[in-house]
C-alpha cells in the first residue's frame, strides 16, 4: 500500500477507510461482518480509519474500540466531535464550546480504548462559537497529549485561515469526488497554500459513481440516501449520465468504476487521502487496488472533457444536513 502525507508529518495509507456506514445511514448494521472488513483492511495495508462520535451515535467508536483491542498500534484513528444527535434521529445541533470539546474528547478516548486520538476533527463549525475559541480548546488537548493533531470538516477557506493562525491544522475533510468538486474553487487551493492535507469523504459519490444506486428502489427503507436531493428521481435522470461516463472510462482503462474514481482523486496529489466506506470485503479489496492504477495525463484529460458535458442536479444534503457546511 502506498502512503500519502497529511500536513507536515502525518503519513498514512494512501486510501483510508470510512467507517460510518458500519453503524447507520446505509441500512442495517452487522458488527461481525464489519469487524471482518476492519481486519481485512489491516491485511491490505490500510492503516487510517475514520469515525465520529455521532455515528450510531457512539456505536461506531465502540465498534472501532472493540477492533483496536486486538490490533493495538496498527491503525491510526481519526474521529470527530461537534454534531449532537439523538439515537434514531437525523436532526442535529452543533456544539463547539470548549466544555463540550473536552467532554466529547474524553468520551471518545474511552469508547475507542486509546490514550491519544491521532487526528481530531471539528465535524462541523458551530456559528455561535468563534473558530479561534474552538482551536484554542483543541490546542489545549494537543498540549495535554489527548490528541495528536487537529482537523476541520466542511469549512470555508476563510475559516481555515483563521483556525490555522491559532494552531496548525493537519487536514480538512470535505466531500470530494467526480460529482462533488466544489472544493477545487477555494478550499483545496487554500489547503495547499497552508500545507494542510485534504481528506475526501464520499469519494465514490455514496456509491453512485460505481454504477450502483442508479434507481430509487435500490435503497433499503432505512437508507438515508433515498432522502437526499441528489438521489431524487428527477436528479437521477440528470446525474445518471455522469456515472455512465465513469463506467465507460473505467472499462477503457481495464478497472472498475470505483477504482477509476479513486485513482482520479489520488492523482490530484500526495496530500490527498480519500476514505471510501464499505461493509463488504470484496469492495474493500477493490478500493485498495486503486492505489496501483495510474492515470496518464491523456486519460485524465479525456475523462475531464467527457465530464464537462455532464450536468449535476441536486444538493448534497437536505437542509438539515447542510448545517455547518462551508462554515
Amino acid at each position: 500500500m502506498h502512503t500519502h502525507t497529511l500536513g507536515k508529518d502525518f503519513t498514512v495509507s494512501a486510501i483510508g477507510l470510512g467507517c460510518m456506514g458500519m453503524s447507520e445511514f446505509y441500512g442495517a448494521r452487522d458488527d461481525s461482518k464489519s469487524l471482518r472488513v476492519l481486519a481485512r483492511a489491516v491485511e491490505q495495508g490500510l492503516d487510517f480509519f475514520d469515525t465520529a462520535d455521532m455515528y450510531g451515535p457512539h456505536h461506531n467508536e465502540r465498534l472501532i474500540g472493540q477492533f483496536l483491542r486486538a490490533h493495538s498500534g496498527r491503525v491510526k484513528i481519526a474521529t470527530k466531535f461537534g454534531i449532537v444527535r439523538n439515537p434514531g434521529e437525523y436532526a442535529r445541533r452543533l456544539d463547539n464550546s470548549p466544555a463540550y470539546i473536552r467532554t466529547a474528547c474524553e468520551d471518545s478516548l474511552k469508547r475507542l480504548g486509546i490514550e491519544q486520538i491521532d487526528l481530531y476533527y471539528a465535524h462541523r463549525v458551530a456559528p455561535d462559537t468563534p473558530i479561534e475559541t474552538t482551536m484554542e480548546a483543541l490546542a489545549g488537548l494537543v498540549a495535554e497529549g489527548k490528541i495528536a493533531r487537529i482537523g476541520l470538516c466542511e469549512v470555508s477557506a476563510e475559516t481555515l485561515r483563521r483556525a490555522h493562525a491559532v494552531h496548525p491544522v493537519t487536514a480538512v475533510q470535505t466531500e470530494y469526488s467526480l460529482w462533488s468538486r466544489e472544493v477545487e474553487a477555494d478550499i483545496l487551493p487554500t489547503c495547499r497554500e497552508l500545507g494542510v492535507g485534504f481528506v475526501p469523504y464520499s469519494p465514490l459519490g455514496r456509491g453512485f459513481l460505481t454504477g450502483r444506486f442508479q434507481r430509487r428502489d435500490a435503497f433499503d427503507a432505512d437508507d438515508f440516501r433515498a432522502n437526499l436531493p441528489r438521489f431524487s428521481e428527477q436528479a437521477l435522470e440528470t446525474n445518471r449520465r455522469l456515472a455512465e461516463v465513469v463506467i465507460e472510462h473505467a472499462h477503457r482503462k481495464g478497472c472498475t468504476p470505483a477504482q477509476l474514481a479513486l485513482a482520479w482523486l489520488l492523482a490530484q496529489g500526495p496530500d490527498i487521502v480519500p476514505i471510501p466506506g464499505t461493509r463488504q470485503t470484496r469492495y474493500l479489496d477493490d478500493n485498495a487496488a486503486a492505489t496501483d492504477i495510474h492515470l496518464a495525463h491523456a486519460e485524465r484529460d479525456a475523462l475531464e472533457r467527457a465530464l464537462a458535458e455532464c450536468r449535476i442536479d441536486g444538493a448534497r444534503y437536505t437542509e438539515e444536513g447542510m448545517k455547518g457546511v462551508n462554515a
